[in-house]
């Protein structure tokens, strides 16, 4: 096989960030349609309750078998693999109707008029999971075959198949929210899931046709077709029903035992991942604090205010991470180590911590004075009447200082660690995210929506002080002092504190009459804060500048 694997997982990563931008922007116009015109109780239905069904039927019942047959498959045959990914639809059936009743009979409604179509809700959006399963043969063939843009093509019908139901069926009639966004789910799982099967339906027929060179097609062009045919000598595949199930004369045979024990450790594992991830919502769910209009509020905000974690944070520790493993070895003491990669490494480091606190550090004080005026053009005035959703998003400003300076320490920390140092911090992890979900549970008690980000930052603070302890012991023996990049300049801190201030007079008394001059004074003042932060960082600027500018030659003369 010829294939190249790595290639084909880059682009894919890359699609899937492209898709992940594309679905968010997506769903964020949604989001704010919803808001103004329909209400926060039924976005709370829809963005907690109704999609955190969703994905809990859907992790438990294709993460274990999704892991366990994408690795090699040198091991098993291919009927081997089919059989026991097809467990996940019987699986996922008797899952739905657990967890149906749960979301029926133990979770909290409030509103007794949004019953029948809650219950609609529920139960379309479990069938709809069973109906996604019964591709789950296709899209792991096509994985493994590396059919990346099937599946990017795939993504984008079924988010554009989603929305155009859900906003025609609302449009016409705004009471029927639920009932839009249960047939949008079910509607796109079907085209997706009929698309899988007609296109490996023409896929397998017209292989032998390309094997002797008399495959043609008007709607293809032969580049296009050559290159989904090439290298794919193992794809053993002939017929659709290859795809099915099938029975080979005993239980044994039929299904690898191997395999199956395989996926059963996978599931022993999903089920704390599952807890863990979506934590947060499963708390708000089970909570009678908070109502289904907080839910939403809260998850708006949660995800504006993670979109620099998504779009700015993110890839800076994906690209720090990478770099960390190249340049330190994880078995080795930092005394025996290159002494320029550890002097360089540590200078990344430091500049890295500085750049990231910065950005948290203009986020948490401009929003301050803008969080008001982001909400009230996303949401409406209606949204930003109670105060409340104002109150979460400055709240969050502080967590996403934390987020940043968490994610590049911890990043570190990953990257070198020992194996033995990261199995015991995996051990770690598990009590600071389950801390994390019976903090959250008291203290919305306590201070209602506003104890979610409360206990989210105790928990980042509580990861930063171990990074750091960790970061530390790893450089106490040396004069290297990376962490003094978390330490900002004093200009900028001045700088900073004084545009702060400006900008929270402007918000008095500009706001929210004079909006746009409100926003040209935000400007003018973030723009101070960046020309500060430049002239104290200007050795750093001027190297990132070279470094951009060689970058830029070489692509030219190439």
């Amino acid at each position: 096989m010829a294939r190249n694997i790595l290639m084909s997982s880059l682009e894919n990563a890359s699609f899937n960030i492209l898709i992940q931008i594309l679905f968010r922007c997506i769903t964020f116009i949604i989001n704010a349609w919803v808001i103004r015109n329909v209400g926060h109780e039924i976005l709370g239905i829809m963005n907690v309750r109704l999609l955190l069904l969703e994905s809990t039927i859907l992790f438990l019942s294709r993460e274990p078998f999704n892991r366990a047959c994408l690795g090699r498959t040198d091991g098993f045959g291919w009927s081997h693999l089919i059989n026991q990914i097809w467990l996940s639809v019987p699986i996922s059936s008797l899952l739905s109707i657990v967890f149906v009743y749960i979301w029926l009979n133990w979770l909290p409604l409030g509103n007794p008029e949004h019953a029948y179509q809650y219950t609609f809700g529920c139960w379309s959006v479990a069938f709809s999971c069973v109906l996604e399963l019964c591709s789950a043969n296709l899209a792991l063939v096509a994985q493994h075959f590396c059919f990346i843009k099937l599946k990017v093509v795939l993504d984008t019908l079924h988010i554009f198949v989603r929305t155009l139901l859900f906003l025609s069926i609302i449009i016409y009639d705004r009471s029927l929210a639920l009932i839009a966004f249960s047939i949008a789910q079910v509607g796109s799982i079907f085209v997706v899931v009929l698309s899988y099967y007609i296109f490996f339906y023409w896929y397998v027929k017209n292989k032998p046709l390309y094997a002797k060179g008399a495959l043609k097609s008007q709607l293809i062009p032969d580049a296009v077709l050559h290159k989904l045919y090439e290298n794919m000598d193992d794809f053993q595949f002939t017929s659709i029903q290859e795809f099915l199930p099938k029975y080979l004369g005993s239980i044994s045979t039929t299904f690898n035992k191997k395999l199956s024990t395989l996926t059963f450790s996978f599931a022993k594992q999903g089920f704390v991942k599952q807890l863990l991830t979506e934590g947060e919502k499963y708390v708000m769910s089970m909570s009678p604090v908070m109502t289904f209009s907080e839910q939403a509020t809260y998850d708006v905000v949660n995800n504006l205010g993670s979109l620099a974690a998504r779009f700015v944070f993110r890839p800076i520790e994906d690209s720090s991470y990478f770099y960390f493993t190249q340049m330190v070895s994880r078995d080795l003491p930092l005394h025996k180590q290159d002494q320029n990669k550890i002097q360089e490494s540590c200078a990344v480091l430091s500049n890295v911590c500085k750049t990231v606190s910065s950005i948290g550090l203009i986020v948490l004080v401009f929003g301050q004075s803008y969080s008001h005026t982001l909400l009230l053009l996303y949401g409406g005035e209606a949204f930003v009447a109670g105060g409340l959703p104002v109150q979460l998003l400055r709240s969050h400003c502080l967590a996403i200082v934390l987020l940043a300076i968490n994610g590049v320490t911890e990043c570190y920390s990953f990257a070198t660690m020992t194996s033995s140092q990261l199995n015991s911090y995996n051990y770690l992890m598990v009590i600071f995210s389950v801390s994390f979900l019976v903090l959250s549970y008291c203290l919305t008690y306590i201070f209602g929506p506003i104890g979610f980000i409360i206990s989210n930052c105790i928990n980042m603070f509580a990861r930063i002080m171990h990074s750091i302890h960790f970061i530390r012991n790893k450089y106490k023996d040396t004069e290297y002092k990376p962490l003094n990049g978390l330490l900002v300049g004093k200009i900028f801190l001045s700088t900073l504190f004084i545009a702060g201030f400006v900008c929270k007079i402007s918000e008095i008394r500009l706001f929210p009459s004079f909006i746009l001059l409100h926003i040209l004074v935000g400007g003018i003042m973030l723009l101070c804060v960046l020309i500060a932060w430049g002239y104290e960082n200007r050795e750093l600027v001027v190297k990132m500048h070279r470094k951009i500018m060689n970058k830029e030659e070489k692509l030219s003369v190439d």
